[in-house]
């Protein structure tokens, strides 16, 4: 089973993908780790690609989150067997993203690169609300859902999501 998961910040991508890896005995691979490096630094385009490559091309089974549009994205696509997309409005994203701050302030989450202490800044809530979801983005999700109808799954919202994971629970 390969699965790809993208959506907007703050949807439950990362989360989503730990349960999904649970669910199907997949490996892992949440984009975050590999654009970061401790103190959130970034980690060079050919280094992103490298370790990219490497997973796609070692793993049978895997479940990846994360948008980055320029890390294989056609192939992610094309290889997966789902394609999940996260499309939260804004306001639940932003409630998301406040309560996994407090949750994990001063620490580094599960699905972070190690060093990079949960932060929520302006600048991040800014990408939540408005940047993350411009019109080029808007376009991309909706020639994702055009291009590969046959295997995306659209979830917008907790409840759908709940009944997403309880379907797929009930099926193993």
């Amino acid at each position: 089973m390969k699965i790809a998961i993208i959506g907007y910040s703050g949807s439950g991508k990362s989360t989503l993908a730990r349960k999904l890896s649970e669910i199907y005995r997949a490996d892992v691979l949440h984009f975050d780790t590999i654009h970061f490096l401790p103190d959130w630094k970034i980690r060079t385009q050919d280094e992103k690609m490298r370790l990219t490559k490497e997973f796609l091309d070692n793993h049978e089974s895997w479940v990846i989150d994360g948008n980055y549009s320029k890390l294989f994205y056609e192939r992610r696509l094309r290889e997966a067997d789902t394609i999940i997309m996260l499309l939260f409005n804004r306001f639940s994203c932003l409630y998301r993203v406040t309560r996994r701050y407090f949750k994990y302030k001063n620490t580094t989450r599960p699905d972070m690169c190690e060093g990079c202490n949960e932060k929520l800044d302006f600048e991040f809530i800014k990408w939540v609300l408005c940047d993350g979801r411009s019109k080029q983005a808007k376009e991309r999700y909706r020639n994702v859902i055009s291009q590969y109808k046959n295997k995306v799954v659209v979830i917008k919202n907790q409840k759908q999501l709940s009944s997403y994971l309880k379907a797929l629970s009930n099926n193993q």
